[in-house]
């Protein structure tokens, strides 16, 4: 069981992804029993530490398997390919309502860590599985993503603003379908929309 040298920094220091870094304020502070725990569940998998994106990142066979971080509330241990993993306890979560491909699991206290333990380790397992096997995500097409039907009768009753729709990049139609879809009441749709129609007939995206 190999430990890296840069994630005992990483637990020193903190990740350095903002300003906090390096200060006792960091995030990484704050869940420190929980991320050594969660370091040593991965190491015992057999997995190699490394350091990607400023944080711990375990891989297999130089393929990325999982990671652990934190995040203001918790500490948490993401999948890359956990859409593939079996999961009977249930404790994989979605990063977002439009993530494919990643999930992973929230910790609030060691406890909570220790009572998934064997959980956690088989999902480590499985993760390790996937990448020896070769599997891969099947990604839904960009293009592929349904229009709210709220969006649909906004377009019906303004062709000028489909026009100014279909005028934009795809990226920006991808933005503006998956906020609008994200809510999960029609009059919040509606009022969403009806907000972001000055932009789009302006031809801006939600972040222009």
């Amino acid at each position: 069981m190999h430990r890296n040298p840069q994630i005992d920094q990483y637990l020193r220091e903190g990740c350095g992804r903002c300003p906090l870094g390096g200060t006792p304020e960091c995030k990484v502070h704050d869940w420190q029993a929980e991320l050594q725990l969660l370091r040593s569940i991965a190491l015992d998998c057999g997995l190699t530490e490394e350091l990607k994106w400023k944080a711990p990142c375990y891989t297999y066979a130089k393929h990325n398997v999982a990671m652990i971080s934190a995040l203001k509330d918790c500490a948490t241990l993401s999948f890359f390919k956990g859409a593939l993993l079996e999961d009977p306890h249930g404790i994989l979560v979605r990063l977002g309502p439009n993530c494919q491909a990643a999930r992973l699991v929230r910790f609030t206290s060691v406890q909570s860590i220790r009572e998934r333990e064997q959980a956690i380790k088989a999902l480590l397992r499985s993760a390790i599985e996937v990448e020896s096997s070769g599997k891969k995500v099947e990604f839904i097409a960009k293009d592929k993503l349904v229009f709210p039907e709220e969006l649909e009768r906004k377009f019906d009753a303004s062709p000028s603003l489909r026009s100014a729709f279909e005028a934009l990049t795809p990226g920006r139609r991808r933005g503006y379908i998956l906020y609008f879809a994200a809510a999960k009441q029609s009059k919040t749709r509606e009022a969403r929309i009806e907000k972001w129609t000055p932009q789009i007939l302006k031809g801006l995206g939600m972040h222009d």
